[in-house]
């Protein structure tokens, strides 16, 4: 087994927090999972956390030392932990610019402070689309293109992770871990958090969205929560080899018409037309299916253009175990649950309701 480390996981009530902090735990580690809204640790599947298996800690990462007392700071400035795995930041879209900057932006510039003040090892979780609108291969190397961003969550994760690659060039030990899309469990397809991906499927496989801005040959890079844990705790674990590199956590890519074929399989599902982006008019679309578009789809319509593949060669050396080589299969996998669950259609006899109606965007 590797040595036993003292770990402080940031955001670990979140998708991707609770799992990586649930591996850690189990491999032997001293856990201490900053918690600040949610302070129960609930993995995907839906299983509690054993609390005598990690130390939960209530802090707040947009205050400077967390908004600990001097006497807790220093308990973990002062040499208490040997890594830092930062997983909290503000995934969904559409929110306000203060948002991203207090929490994604803000948030890691304190932790890089707690890691240079301690001397801990800091494993930066950012997102592969800090690319933006860039196509062809995007290469772990690479950071600030003069790419063209989105949306403000992609321009807050870049300013992050230049802020983790300043720091390192000053003295911070550093990795950094960017997942692409993060859906539901590689084996099962179950997914704790209905956000990002699936609003979009909900609207569109139930007819409330019917006509979608994107191209065919556009791809989507849909990758395993678990997988995505198991990527942040191997380079956790296995950090003097990962220190100074990036690691992508990649997925299958999917092109728009695949995605397309999949939903044409079930036959309660609307099938969207997906319309090139420069023949797209969101005036001309019903009133119900134009509210839709511009309080939600809108938010995400960039990606269903974007032709890109990422480069995952650092994560192959480290010893990451292979994603799903079958994309198409794997979202079957993914609706399946999802039909199971009853959040999209009608449940199956005996479960409970349908979920309400998508309210939310996010990864």
């Amino acid at each position: 087994m590797t040595r036993r480390l003292k770990i402080l996981v940031t955001g670990a009530s979140g998708l991707v927090g609770a799992e990586v902090t649930a591996r850690l735990a189990a491999a032997g580690h001293e856990v201490t999972a900053v918690v600040h809204r949610q302070q129960t640790l609930v993995r995907n599947d839906g299983t509690p956390l054993d609390p005598a298996t990690v130390r939960c800690l209530p802090a707040d990462v947009t205050r400077p030392r967390l908004g600990l007392t001097e006497a807790g700071y220093a308990e973990l400035a002062g040499g208490g932990i040997d890594r830092i795995v930062h997983c909290a930041a503000i995934t969904d879209f559409g929110r306000p610019e203060e948002d991203y900057r207090t929490v994604n932006v803000d948030g890691t510039a304190h932790l890089i402070e707690l890691a240079r003040a301690g001397g801990a090892g800091l494993v930066h979780v950012g997102t592969a689309y800090v690319c933006g609108e860039r196509d062809g291969l995007i290469r772990e190397t690479e950071l600030d293109q003069g790419q063209r961003l989105a949306n403000g969550y992609e321009a807050s994760k870049l300013r992050a992770e230049t802020l983790v690659h300043k720091a390192r060039a000053d003295g911070v030990r550093a990795a950094v871990v960017r997942p692409s899309i993060v859906v539901g469990d590689e084996h099962t397809g179950v997914v704790r958090d209905y956000k990002n991906i699936y609003v979009i499927l909900k609207l569109t496989t139930e007819g409330k969205v019917r006509s979608v801005p994107g191209l065919y040959e556009a791809r989507l890079d849909l990758v395993p929560v678990d997988y995505v844990a198991d990527v942040i705790t191997r380079v956790t674990e296995r950090f003097d080899e990962a220190e100074g590199r990036t690691f992508h956590a990649a997925g299958a890519p999917l092109t728009l018409r695949d995605f397309s074929d999949v939903m044409a399989e079930y036959p309660s599902f609307h099938v969207p037309r997906f319309v090139p982006p420069t023949s797209f008019d969101a005036q001309r679309l019903p009133t119900r299916e134009r509210r839709y578009y511009e309080r939600i789809v809108s938010l995400y319509e960039s990606y269903f253009r974007r032709r890109m593949t990422f480069d995952a060669s650092h994560t192959a050396a480290l010893g990451v175990r292979a994603t799903p080589a079958d994309g198409p299969d794997f979202l079957r996998k993914l609706i399946n649950h999802c039909l199971e669950s009853g959040y999209l259609g009608a449940p199956p006899a005996g479960t409970g309701p349908a979920a309400d109606d998508a309210n939310g965007a996010g990864r």
